[in-house]
């Protein structure tokens, strides 16, 4: 962007920020029948065969994480104009994902406010230190952190915990709003269990569930992962950080085929989403392709995304995520820096 198009980006993407009647009931009618549909069929396809079972409840798992996306635009208020009807179809949505909606959408709104910034991190992000601050640690921490940042942890038992365990519980500080509203989460989640085992049998119900669930919170958490954590991402220390930069360098445009982006409710146009939340995830796709000034993002591919599996830290010299095998070239490079000192020091 040059200067001009700096100043005027608020003005360039304003018309994009209401949503639109018709088209938000449009995509609740598309995404939350069908999901239910497949439900369905991958129950009843259980006295078929279970290879058949799974593919239902692969695609009903893509429909959840589409639903995830309205219950996220509904936590921006940005899915309906109505602030009532946002926190209602986000709350019943909020269930349906086992996100606590008030919760969430305030965790979310800290997200926005600080990512990238190196001075505010810790919450609604991945944990992400700078290389200073990992050798800083003692041992045991510094164990904690590997683990945290081990694929097989992170999307392997990362979704589980974070879905079923840590959503259940308010976080500290929180008002008797958000209070009400994870309890009423809590409550429709378990009844809706109740139910189905009651109806179909619990093991009827986790054989179709647990694929659902495993296959959509693997995808929500990929997502969610690269949308900061990729190849020339930013950040900034506090002084140093700016909306504009955090949202256009440290977002990505995650580029999918089309049928991926139906499913993920276009998140992948994750640096729009970030300039505006205010954007129904419908519009996405317009701001991008209608606005020459943003396409100058580079965009994350399917196969370029698997890269940043191998980044773990952030070095501040360098401005950029690496790996944890860089540590043993970074301590080499400053013990060299060190001695390099000490004989100019005692040569002069």
């Amino acid at each position: 962007m040059d200067h001009n198009e700096k100043k005027n980006w608020r003005k360039i993407i304003a018309p994009y920020e209401r949503s639109n009647l018709k088209r938000s009931i449009w995509q609740i009618m598309n995404t939350f029948i069908p999901f239910f549909m497949l439900w369905y069929a991958a129950y009843w396809s259980l006295s078929v065969s279970y290879w058949l079972t799974l593919v239902l409840a692969v695609l009903a798992g893509g429909l959840l994480v589409r639903i995830f996306i309205i219950f996220h635009d509904c936590c921006h208020g940005s899915f309906f104009a109505n602030r009532t009807a946002n926190e209602i179809l986000g709350t019943v949505a909020g269930i349906m994902t086992c996100c606590p909606y008030h919760q969430w959408r305030h965790s979310h709104s800290v997200h926005h406010a600080t990512s990238g910034n190196l001075d505010r991190r810790g919450m609604g992000d991945i944990w992400t230190l700078t290389v200073e601050e990992y050798l800083a640690l003692p041992p045991l921490k510094r164990l904690a952190y590997r683990m945290y940042r081990n694929p097989l942890i992170m999307f392997g038992l990362g979704p589980s915990y974070v879905f079923l365990i840590e959503y259940r519980f308010n976080r500290k500080g929180a008002k008797m709003k958000e209070r009400l509203n994870t309890y009423i989460i809590n409550l429709g989640i378990a009844a809706i269990i109740g139910l189905l085992c009651w109806t179909i049998g619990w093991k009827a119900f986790l054989l179709v569930q647990g694929p659902v669930f495993l296959f959509s919170s693997l995808v929500g958490f990929w997502l969610f992962y690269v949308q900061h954590q990729f190849e020339g991402t930013y950040f900034e220390k506090g002084e140093k950080w700016d909306h504009l930069s955090a949202a256009l360098h440290g977002s990505s445009f995650y580029k999918l085929p089309k049928v991926l982006h139906w499913f993920t409710g276009n998140i992948g146009f994750h640096h729009i989403h970030h300039l505006s939340p205010r954007v129904p995830n419908y519009y996405l796709d317009r701001v991008q392709e209608e606005n020459t000034i943003f396409q100058d993002v580079p965009p994350v591919t399917l196969l370029s995304s698997l890269k940043s599996l191998k980044f773990r830290i952030w070095d501040e010299n360098r401005k950029k995520l690496m790996g944890f095998g860089y540590i043993k070239h970074f301590l080499m490079a400053r013990k060299t820096d060190e001695r390099l000192t000490s004989v100019s020091d005692k040569s002069s």
